[in-house]
């Protein structure tokens, strides 16, 4: 399809200047509005005033200039059908085969803080849907370009063939013009829905994909990632591979889980995952340190895991975590000696996280079930010291309340029911996902590593009898910290001070399944 006539009105004008001297220069007559009519004069590219074509002023502001037959039958006409083309001539209508448009910023402006309802709603922009659209939907004919990023691509291929473009180009762009469509009106009918409740009665979401993954959980399941379109980050958003193979959908599930007990931490710190809990963290006076206190809680399970670090990786490191077979190493930088280090290990896949943005407040989390979705407000908050309550005889020492804290934060991401013994900011056994708070208890007193008198013991939810708490005693168990609301609480807080532990209500159940 030859490009001869371009319809050009844009809100975003980065780049347009030398698209449109591009255009120009291959002969192209340029049709614009407004604004960009002026902002093309400026730049000494001669422009057609949209006016000129309909015989129509802009009116109401500007709220209409292109919806109009003479635009419209131009992009519709469908060039290989007689009589649309013989309509058009006895109109008087020229087509129009290339569409350049990008709507109003309503996202950007509806985001802002202090912007009025009024100035919210005349960023909805309905002349440039229509426009791309329509030109979309005749994309066999016409060229729909919505994106500035593919302004150099468009115009490369119009100065090597003639100012044509491919069927398969075509088609592209007219792809892409329609999920941008789809997005902005998402967008918009997600604003209105908010002002309703809560949770609103309709809710869309809206995905791009980001890479194709070899395969699933399993080797017979197709799979893929895909991140919010223009969410402020996401699980890879500014993160560099040095080293090793594509990610799989195992290894994404396992950074996910890294990452966001990462976050916990402010001082170094050191978290080993494996299918999806963790089983080593730690933190420390440095990262070193950390990680050797984090593998030592787990080290049969810490084979072929996921570890992330929130300190630079350096030599002395390297050297330690190459000893062991990981799966993922996650970030924030590695000296040039590490890489070297580490890169001689064939399997382990090496991230550098150069995310500093924080997450987004208010975030929520989905849970795919059959036929729907499952939609709560994400557990990201921090359980202060201040807001719980110490309910036995005993209170905790600075030690048990620093153990105990962060126990705590380790077992909100630890799968429901979860049990976590640490001691001296290290976890020394974790009991996660059983069917039995028992169980759990079990598991992470079998499973301990290190000493367990005076260590700690976190419940992501609370004790119903006193019979997990009956298993760590005897074992040198000196603080618990839960949520509490039994109706047995009283019996469980008489076992404590009658072996005088302390023990800390948190009064926030933190249940993960």
């Amino acid at each position: 399809m030859k490009v001869t006539r371009a319809l050009v009105s844009v809100s975003n004008k980065i780049g347009l200047d030398k698209f449109a001297e591009a255009l120009a220069g291959m002969g192209v007559e340029i049709i614009s509005t407004g604004g960009t009519a002026a902002f093309l004069r400026d730049k000494g590219i001669q422009v057609t005033p949209v006016e000129e074509i309909t015989g129509f002023p802009e009116i109401l502001d500007g709220r209409v200039k292109t919806l109009h037959p003479a635009i419209h039958a131009g992009l519709l006409a469908d060039r290989d059908n007689h009589d649309h083309m013989l309509t058009l001539k006895e109109q008087g209508i020229k087509p129009i085969d290339m569409v350049v448009v990008n709507l109003y910023p309503f996202e950007e402006v509806a985001g802002r803080r202090g912007v009025t309802e009024e100035e919210i709603i005349e960023n909805i922009d309905i002349g440039g849907p229509t426009i791309v659209r329509a030109a979309s939907k005749n994309f066999r004919h016409v060229a729909v370009v919505t994106d500035p990023r593919r302004y150099q691509e468009v115009a490369e291929e119009m100065q090597a063939n003639d100012n044509q473009l491919s069927l398969d180009t075509l088609r592209s762009l007219a792809t892409q013009t329609f999920h941008t469509v789809a997005h902005y009106d998402f967008v918009i009918a997600n604003w209105f829905s908010e002002g309703v409740d809560d949770f609103a009665p309709f809710m869309l979401l809206d995905f791009e994909k980001v890479q194709d993954l070899r395969y699933g959980e399993n080797p017979h399941q197709r799979a893929a990632y895909y991140a919010e379109v223009n969410a402020r980050r996401h699980l890879l958003s500014r993160i560099t591979q040095l080293h090793g193979a594509e990610l799989s959908f195992n290894n994404l599930l396992d950074l996910n889980a890294a990452r966001e007990l990462l976050r916990e931490f402010s001082l170094p710190a050191a978290v080993i995952i494996k299918h999806g809990n963790p089983c080593g963290v730690a933190v420390a006076e440095e990262i070193g340190s950390a990680y050797r206190k984090a593998l030592a809680a787990d080290p049969v399970s810490a084979f072929g895991s996921v570890v992330a670090l929130n300190r630079i990786v350096d030599e002395e490191l390297a050297e330690t975590l190459s000893k062991k077979f990981i799966e993922v190493l996650f970030a924030p930088g590695y000296v040039a000696e590490a890489v070297e280090i580490l890169s001689q290990k064939e399997r382990i896949r090496l991230l550098v996280n150069e995310e500093r943005r924080k997450a987004v407040t208010g975030e929520r989390d989905y849970h795919r079930v059959i036929g729907g979705l499952l939609v709560q407000d994400k557990d990201t908050g921090v359980d202060e010291r201040d807001t719980m309550d110490v309910v036995t005889k005993r209170h905790p020492t600075e030690k048990e309340w620093g153990d105990a804290l962060f126990a705590w934060r380790v077992a909100k991401h630890v799968r429901s029911n979860a049990i976590v013994i640490a001691n001296d900011l290290a976890t020394v056994g974790i009991g996660a996902g059983q069917m039995s708070r028992v169980d759990s208890m079990n598991i992470a007193l079998d499973k301990s590593v290190g000493e367990l008198k005076g260590a700690s013991v976190a419940s992501d939810a609370f004790f119903p009898f006193t019979d997990a708490l009956d298993l760590a005693i005897p074992k040198g168990i000196t603080c618990i910290i839960q949520p509490g609301g039994a109706q047995r609480d009283e019996e469980v807080i008489k076992l404590c001070d009658e072996h005088d532990l302390a023990m800390i209500f948190t009064h926030t159940r933190h249940f993960r399944h």
